[in-house]
């Protein structure tokens, strides 16, 4: 199921006020991450670590991140990141299909 639109940004303080524009207020506001809950689905923003990682990656939510991530290999794929912890024992990672199209993929804790 689809989870997170996660954009990749230079500069976070500007990118913030251009979707609170449109979102409004974040609930979450802090300096590696901005984002906006809708029920189930989140926006986020975070600060770039590489420049081949700006603009957006649509998440969808998988209950075996490693299972999902080698299926998408095994049918022509690669791995772009590595699992991920990045908090509370949610795991994300991306993954390419075999055309370059990047895949990110999140696993919530049991």
């Amino acid at each position: 199921m689809f989870k997170t639109v996660l954009t990749v940004v230079e500069d976070l303080a500007a990118a913030k006020a251009a979707w609170s524009a449109i979102l409004g207020d974040p609930s979450t506001d802090s300096p590696y991450y901005v984002g906006w809950t809708d029920g189930d689905h989140e926006v986020g923003l975070t600060p770039v670590q590489d420049p081949a990682d700006k603009g957006s990656v649509a998440y969808w939510h998988t209950s075996d991140i490693d299972a999902a991530m080698s299926g998408v290999v095994d049918a022509g794929g690669s791995r772009v990141k590595e699992p991920q912890d990045v908090g509370g024992g949610r795991l994300v990672a991306v993954v390419a299909d075999p055309e370059g199209n990047r895949i990110g993929l999140i696993q919530d804790p049991a």
